[in-house]
This record gives C-alpha cells, sequence and structure tokens, in this order.
C-alpha cells in the first residue's frame, strides 16, 4: 500500500514528531484507510497505547471501532490519480491510446497508485450484447472489495455521454460477466477534469458505482494539493447530499 496525499493531509495535523512518525509508519503496515487514521488520530491512539499495559486490548478496540472504514469503496478509488511516473509529457495532443498505453506499461505503479487490493484482468475487453459489440479499455480486480473495477480513459473534459457509457458498462459488466459471489462492478473514469455540474446533473450522483477521477502529470504543490482536496471533497459531499434529498423525496411519496 501506498499513503495517499488525503493520509498525509491528516498527518500533518499531528505537531508531535515522534508520534506523526509513527502514525505514518502504522498507517502504511495496517493499511489503515483515511477515515481510519484520522479516528485514531482523534482518539489520540498513539498516546494511549504508550500508557497502556493492556495493549493487546487497545489495539483490538480500535480495529473494532474502525472495521467499517476499512471497506469504504471511497477509499479505494483516489482522487486525483498521479501519472508523474508514467513520463508522460504535458503534451495536450496526447490521445487515449497513448495514456492507455502508459498506464499499461507501469501496471504495477499504477496499481499502487490508483489504491489497495487491485489485480489486473484485461486492456480492451471484448463485450457483446445480441447486437453490439463494446471494449472496455481497463478491468481491474479488486480482492479486498470482490468486485470488478471497469475503467475508461479519457483525455479531455469528463461529458454527460462519458458517465452514461460507463454507466452502460456497468451493467453490461453486472449481467454478461459478473460472478454470483462477487459485489457490483464499479466504474470509474479517469479524466483530465471534473465538473461539479456533472456531479450535480448527471446519473453520477445517484449511483456509489460510478467514481470520477482526475489525473494530474505533475505532484501539486502544497497549496495546489489543498484546493483540489477540498474541491474534490465538495464534490463529493455534494454527491451524498443530492442521494439523501432523493431518498427522503422517494420515503415522502
Amino acid at each position: 500500500m501506498v499513503l495517499s496525499w488525503t493520509h498525509y493531509r491528516i498527518l500533518l495535523q499531528v505537531h508531535d514528531l515522534k508520534a506523526r512518525t509513527w502514525y505514518e509508519k502504522e498507517a502504511y503496515e495496517q493499511t489503515w484507510s483515511t477515515k481510519t487514521l484520522q479516528r485514531n488520530i482523534n482518539t489520540q491512539y498513539y498516546y494511549r497505547l504508550l500508557q497502556s499495559r493492556n495493549k493487546s486490548a487497545v489495539e483490538a478496540e480500535m480495529k473494532e471501532k474502525t472495521i467499517n472504514y476499512q471497506n469504504d469503496k471511497l477509499e479505494f478509488v483516489k482522487n486525483p490519480v498521479i501519472t508523474e511516473f508514467m513520463g508522460l509529457s504535458s503534451n495536450t495532443d496526447m490521445t487515449e491510446s497513448d495514456l492507455e498505453t502508459a498506464i499499461l506499461n507501469n501496471l504495477q505503479k499504477f496499481l499502487m497508485e490508483l489504491g489497495k487490493g487491485y489485480a489486473f484482468v484485461a486492456r480492451q475487453q471484448h463485450v457483446h450484447t445480441e447486437k453490439e459489440h463494446y471494449y472496455i479499455d481497463l478491468v481491474f480486480y479488486n480482492y479486498i472489495l470482490k468486485c470488478f473495477v471497469l475503467i475508461d480513459l479519457k483525455t479531455n473534459k469528463i461529458t454527460h455521454q462519458d458517465i452514461g457509457q460507463m454507466d452502460m458498462y456497468v451493467r453490461m459488466y453486472d449481467e454478461l460477466k459478473k460472478r454470483d459471489d462477487d459485489n457490483p462492478t464499479i466504474g470509474i473514469v479517469l479524466c483530465e477534469e471534473t465538473d461539479e455540474d456533472i456531479a450535480r446533473y448527471s446519473i453520477l450522483h445517484g449511483n456509489e458505482q460510478l467514481f470520477a477521477s482526475k489525473y494530474k502529470l505533475y505532484l501539486p504543490d502544497e497549496d495546489e494539493l489543498r484546493r483540489e482536496i477540498s474541491r474534490q471533497k465538495a464534490i463529493f459531499q455534494l454527491q451524498q447530499k443530492e442521494k439523501a434529498a432523493l431518498k427522503e423525496a422517494d420515503a415522502d411519496e
């Protein structure tokens, strides 16, 4: 596991250098989600362990309290996806094929950057209905989530058509490829820029299986990182509010 930018942002809250180093080491070795890390910092987990005579009891309690955090689907879809390791230039004429080739040529690093538990399945996987044939850019399986992950690569700003296409892929894959013991398929549109309007008005806001990720050619500086995290966090919060409002409306009816 490679710690995400959100992990490091949370670690910056810890001013005690020894404690911060310990939290970083534990988060890496124990594959803590960002929510688990935040909770452990908030509850003074490091200091409680130091003062406790029965450390195993403290550890057991922590694991029990954070078990739901460890399987949060959003933890397995990093946003933005950093692609500096691919050696790509900032050439605006870069095609989807160029990006896909670079990703596949750096598959191991890409999996580490994308998140926890990913295994490569196929490239340009063929799926078909009675009338049409389709090819999914990249297919992974996440052995922690126990589900397939479909990735569609786009080098331009995400559109409603991109989201609709991914929704179709997810539905087709669930019907034609998913095994009975698999969880529902997740779709990711890997794109250059996400859009709040898309999050608000498209099918994305009502379907937790779809996530829009953003790739960047260079690591952002600290200020840019803070702004990006804040913006993407607001988008996801907006999605959750929209879903909650829809549920309330359905309940009232």
